[in-house]
């Protein structure tokens, strides 16, 4: 059984609506339903809270599962980052390739933007699993930091050239 299906049947075995159980663990009726419709799933300490109001274990209120359909849901949501990332790249070469044709001042404003953005997005490009793994991965670690050195240095030979 799912973790959805017997989060449902606990709360409708207990009386509850997805309101008062939200209230109970201090959620949103939404991530309740979230829960229950299998678009998401609770943190641990959500997942405490449950097994404490339901007076059952962590290990009955999960399944191996359900583990596996968190991991396939991270990967879906790291995929939409991995695009998100590469468009942010795309965006601040094609950038630095207009100021250096046309060479109008201010193209570095949105250049500097998209590479925090790809900054930022390229952390959440891996699932979370790997995510932590990443910081034991000295080599693939080390491409990332030669990957933004290279986009400072874009911004950077794009900043001198202006002033």
């Amino acid at each position: 059984m799912k973790f959805s299906e017997k989060l449902k049947k606990l709360r409708r075995d207990n009386n509850l609506t997805q309101d008062e159980l939200a209230s109970k663990i201090y959620v949103t009726r939404t991530a309740v339903s979230k829960w229950e419709t299998d678009l998401g799933y609770p943190s641990l300490e959500s997942l405490k809270l449950l097994s404490k109001t339901f007076g059952t274990t962590l290990d009955d209120l999960i399944s191996d599962e359900d583990i596996e359909n968190r991991k396939v849901l991270d990967e879906k949501n790291s995929r939409k980052f991995f695009w998100i990332t590469v468009a942010c790249i795309v965006c601040a070469v094609a950038f630095v390739v207009a100021y250096s044709i046309t060479k109008i001042k201010y193209l570095f404003i949105p250049e500097a933007i998209f590479v925090l953005m790809y900054l930022v997005f390229a952390v959440f490009s891996k699932p979370r699993y790997r995510r932590e793994a990443l910081a034991k991965n000295k080599p693939l670690l080390i491409r990332y930091l030669v990957l933004t050195a290279l986009l400072i240095g874009l911004m950077v030979y794009t900043l001198t050239t202006i002033f």
